[in-house]
């Protein structure tokens, strides 16, 4: 299923795999790529060597493309811009920030930079920047969002720049995708469908708690923080929506000391109580856990049905 995006990065289905931390490793990104889609390794806040390694890792499971997340505001994000310029990888996804001084050596090292954007004025400044192509994320995503929801926020980015938009958020089958086609998208960033995949690493209890999570199970914390994340209820958000009701000031240091190593604490122990479950508002739709071929394959047949066109 072709689109200019396919052709930009050289892949087969214009799905792009979520950079989730502490989720998207080398394992769950080759596997993405082998079945024709951008697996991404997310860098999250981990140091360099940590990076290079699951790079490494990877291209021993992969000759396919795949890219790395860089969280902007990580401790490391010089270190680790370095090591993916070094180890040549061909696309960076970045967030949490604004990539435009990192933007030469980009360039430079022959990498395609594609910024998650959360409104059309953050868009269109990542063109005037370089940017390859932007991924236009909605409020339904899981972790950090912004105040759009996608199918707000695409179409008016696809009308505001030139340049491929990918959609995400909310976004986990055909139909989907199809309506990000009907918006202007050139193909989507999936993350909450793929924690599902067998080659996802995450504790079982993580998986467990997507697999039975209701409609209405996410909730949005931290929004006085200015960076709220979207996850799965549990005692965690119950503290934090109780801290919410301080004062800014103190809301935002004690909400800050709360989500310290709670996504670790989740993703890695399985302590789905007192840790941090991102998860995306599609977490209501999914039921059954599959490989990552077998959910690209999925997905695109489902578009393709509903498009009315065969490849």
């Amino acid at each position: 299923m072709k689109t200019k995006l396919c052709d930009l990065f050289g892949i087969e289905e214009p799905i792009f795999q979520g950079g989730m931390a502490w989720v998207s490793d080398a394992n769950l990104a080759s596997a993405v790529s082998e079945a024709g889609g951008l697996g991404i390794i997310a860098a999250g806040n981990g140091p360099a060597d940590f990076v290079r390694g699951e790079i490494q890792k990877a291209r021993v499971k992969t000759k396919k493309p795949f890219g790395v997340n860089i969280m902007l505001l990580s401790p490391y994000v010089d270190e680790v811009i370095k090591v993916v310029c070094e180890e040549k990888v061909k696309i960076v996804v970045t967030g949490a920030g604004n990539p435009g001084k990192y933007m030469e050596q980009f360039k430079a090292a022959g990498i395609s930079v594609v910024p998650v954007v959360p409104s059309v004025a953050i868009a269109k400044h990542m063109e005037k920047l370089g940017a390859d192509a932007v991924i236009a994320e909605g409020l339904e995503a899981g972790g950090h969002i912004g105040k759009l929801t996608t199918m707000a926020l695409v179409p008016q980015v696809v009308d505001a720049v030139s340049i491929p938009v990918i959609a995400a958020g909310g976004i986990g089958d055909g139909r989907g995708i199809a309506a990000s086609f009907m918006l202007g998208a050139s193909g989507v960033q999936m993350g909450t469908r793929f924690l599902l995949a067998h080659e996802c690493t995450v504790h079982e209890n993580y998986k467990k708690m997507v697999e039975e999570a209701g409609d209405i199970d996410t909730v949005e914390t931290g929004r006085c923080t200015g960076h709220p994340v979207r996850v799965l209820r549990n005692k965690l958000t119950r503290k934090i929506q109780q801290v919410e009701e301080l004062s800014k000031a103190e809301a935002v240091e004690q909400i800050e000391k709360l989500g310290t190593g709670a996504l670790r604490l989740a993703v890695k122990d399985g302590d789905v109580d007192n840790g941090s479950v991102m998860c995306g508002q599609i977490a209501g739709m999914l039921s059954k856990r599959q490989s990552a071929k077998e959910i690209i394959a999925e997905c695109i047949a489902e578009t393709q049905k509903l498009l009315g066109r065969g490849v």
